[in-house]
């Protein structure tokens, strides 16, 4: 028997699940190699990227290392950016590695592979809005989050130097869970910073704007809910707008359908998702508007059964003719059917389908409170959460994350960690 080789192209919430779980499965089985390709070298649970962002996060504490969790579950790490697929071949390209000077680490490299599973997950869509590029920032990578936490404390340490002329004013487009969470979480950012060598800082000095085209925030959840939402971020101080598409953005702020300028020194795109551009143009594939991989109810790829594609970046149907939802639950789901499947067909036994179950969608606003929906197939979003339990629910959708990559016993020494270090470090990151 020659070696089956799977090769899992994206090390996101439902790739790193699925390649761990392939990892362990076959750790003593010398007739099947896993392989885990991803850009970066770290991960980080994306539904937390607008903590890394606001520095409640530190990603280098809290990230997991692709080589180490390799070396743990019993899978192979390669660096490297997919670049094209030759199914002919049975090979995947991956792009030359290269430095900050531009400088070739690695070569091109091409990887063979029996079973291929792409989880390369979504980025931002900004629909083509003049100016959102150039001057937005976008929070799809710890790189991009990290580079908005620290343009975030220059911009506060260059108003202290001038003592305050003007307030620090940040705009968020997207009134969807990215931006109302990380507007809430700004605003705990600005008080804990205060304790951190800005003690001359206002809170009143921080204006953030949320700016959402539709008509009310969080369209995902239920109206009440959604409501209760925006009065806690009023009360916090943010100023939502609702109804209000942004045509343009410029350096000095976020152009409105009507014309109006909203004045921000920081602006944010959190609006709308799609698939990476170039999983369309790899030609392979029935690709959707959104640039997602149309699949089988088996998550196999309409035009080849030996390549999968979960999470984000995969065009899911449900029974009802609707599309599963981009979010961390379905990657989740969508991983354990991967699993199966890809044990299965090493087996030569029957597929299984994909079946989506909503638990419900749950927003964070900080540490001042959550909100959100529970059980979504059964009580079909009737039953409501907010406050404290919300909170607590919230926090356990990571729990069962890392639960899935560590198993509970390592899960339980991350939690341990994590309340010493909030009383052994700053409880804000300030660099």
């Amino acid at each position: 028997m020659e070696t089956q080789h799977i090769v899992v192209v994206g090390g996101g919430a439902g790739g790193l699940e699925l390649v761990t779980k392939l990892g362990k499965k076959f750790k003593r089985n010398q007739q099947v190699s896993v392989t885990l390709i991803d850009r970066n070298l770290t991960h980080v649970w994306k539904p937390l990227l607008h903590e890394v962002a606001a520095g409640a996060l530190d990603a280098d504490i809290d990230g997991v290392d692709y080589r180490v969790q390799a070396a743990h579950a019993g899978f192979n790490f390669l660096p490297g950016e997919l670049c094209g697929i030759d199914n002919e071949q049975r090979v995947i390209k991956l792009a030359a590695i290269k430095d900050d000077q531009g400088r070739q680490i690695v070569a091109a490299r091409e990887i063979p592979f029996t079973y291929l599973v792409l989880a390369i997950g979504s980025v931002t869509n900004d629909f083509g809005t003049k100016g959102a590029q150039d001057h937005c920032f976008f929070l799809d990578s710890v790189k991009q989050a990290t580079r908005f936490h620290h343009q975030l404390m220059n911009t506060f340490l260059s108003l202290q130097a001038e003592k305050y002329p003007r307030p620090l004013k940040v705009a968020i487009v997207g009134g969807g869970a990215t931006g109302v969470e990380l507007s809430a979480e700004l605003y705990k950012s600005a008080e804990l910073i205060r304790a951190y060598g800005f003690s001359d800082f206002e809170l009143s000095q921080l204006q953030i704007t949320l700016v959402e085209a539709g008509p009310r925030i969080l369209p995902a959840l239920p109206e009440r809910i959604a409501a209760a939402a925006q009065q806690e971020l009023t009360n916090l101080g943010v100023k939502v707008l609702a109804e209000t598409p942004v045509v343009e953005v410029n350096e000095q702020g976020l152009v409105t359908q009507s014309g109006e300028l909203i004045e921000a020194t920081i602006k944010v795109w959190a609006a709308g998702v799609k698939a990476p551009e170039f999983l369309a143009k790899l030609g392979h594939f029935e690709t959707n508007r959104a640039n997602q991989i149309q699949v089988m109810p088996t998550l196999q790829s309409t035009t080849d059964s030996h390549i999968f594609a979960i999470g984000d970046c995969a065009a899911v149907t449900r029974s009802d003719g609707s599309r599963v939802p981009p979010r961390a639950q379905a990657a989740h789901q969508m991983a354990d059917c991967a699993f199966a499947n890809i044990v299965s067909m090493i087996k030569q036994q029957p597929l299984c389908d994909f079946e989506y179950r909503d638990h419900g969608s749950l927003v964070s606003l900080s540490s001042y409170s959550a909100v959100g929906s529970l059980m979504g197939n059964l009580t079909r979003g009737a039953m409501m959460v907010e406050g404290w339990l919300a909170r607590i629910m919230y926090k356990s959708l990571y729990r069962m994350h890392q639960v899935a990559v560590h198993g509970y016993f390592k899960t339980f020494l991350f939690i341990l960690v994590q309340r010493l270090n909030r009383r052994l470090k700053p409880r804000l990151k300030l660099h």
